[in-house]
């Protein structure tokens, strides 16, 4: 298949560098999945081995159902039949997904797309197969192929402007309000490209309404937040121990050193506070040192000087 690959990939890494160069918090979630899709989509040469092709992932009710194939499940949200969809996609996640982590944060909003991916792509397959046993609407639906994140970014959508109270002027051809644009979207990409999947995009808006449904009636943090937490913390737990180790009170100088309790140039060779004669390792807290220190006038602070160097 010919992609057409190498002219409109430049333009989303411009544009996506250009967004990220002007934020003073840059949202790393959002550029990980930037990345991923993007990387998916090049497969490129040494990562073949584990990326599968595109054949394997199509996101299909029948297939899915049949074999149990939580890799079409999961995995066909990643992927992109060209670059226009790619971009497409990606352009829209940018912009939705810096909004969203940045009022959110990284870990609450990693846990929300992890949760609207799953919720999307189940209730694209619940809608599949109802349609199949009710009106027997399989060829359309429950035996099509599908990939894209496009269902993932419309419950995104539905989440983003959930809040809003404004009116949306929807390409000049009507004015709805803000928190329903999701559904002219629906209607109108679909009018627009038949060749969409409807199911799919639908379920990314239904998958929306009940993240915020389940949402609003919890009231504690969700599963999967305290799960992406962990995981967090748990990564930055060795870097502290790393710092704690190597940290010193300590400050070299160019082959001298001070400490807190002495702030006279030592000699690097000298383990021993030339002023003071205390300890390098002595970082000045112990109460008693610190009552002790506060004792010494000037006059015997210099007399000890000359005492220690003969002058």
């Amino acid at each position: 298949m010919d992609r057409g690959r190498g002219r409109m990939l430049p333009l989303l890494a411009l544009h996506a560098a250009s967004e990220y160069y002007r934020l003073p918090w840059k949202p790393p979630v959002t550029a990980g999945l930037l990345a991923a899709n993007t990387l998916i989509y090049l497969r490129p040469a040494f990562l073949r081995n584990i990326i599968p092709p595109i054949d394997e992932v199509w996101f299909n009710a029948h297939l899915i159902l049949k074999h149990r194939d939580l890799k079409r499940f999961f995995l066909s949200a990643f992927y992109h039949v060209g670059e226009p969809h790619l971009v497409c996609n990606m352009m829209s996640l940018l912009w939705k997904g810096i909004q969203l982590e940045t009022s959110m944060g990284s870990v609450e909003f990693a846990s929300m797309v992890a949760a609207l991916l799953g919720m999307s792509q189940g209730i694209t397959l619940v809608l599949a197969k109802s349609l199949l046993l009710f009106f027997d609407y399989e060829r359309p639906y429950y035996s099509e192929y599908a990939v894209g994140f496009s269902g993932v970014l419309f419950a995104m959508k539905v989440v983003l402007n959930s809040q809003s109270e404004n009116y949306t002027d929807f390409l000049g051809i009507l004015i709805v309000p803000t928190h329903y644009v999701a559904w002219a979207e629906l209607i109108l990409i679909q009018l627009l490209v038949p060749g969409v999947s409807f199911l799919g995009h639908l379920g990314g808006i239904l998958a929306g309404i009940l993240y915020l449904r389940l949402n609003g009636t919890y009231s504690g943090a969700a599963p999967l937040s305290l799960l992406f937490r962990g995981i967090s913390t748990a990564l930055r737990w060795p870097m502290r121990i790393g710092r704690n180790m190597f940290r010193s009170p300590t400050r070299r100088i160019f082959g001298r050193w001070r400490s807190q309790a002495c702030t006279y140039d030592n000699s690097g060779l000298s383990s021993i506070c030339e002023m003071l004669g205390s300890n390098r390792n002595d970082n000045g807290f112990s109460p008693r040192r610190l009552h002790r220190s506060h004792e010494l006038h000037l006059d015997e602070l210099r007399s000890r000087r000359i005492h220690r160097f003969g002058r």
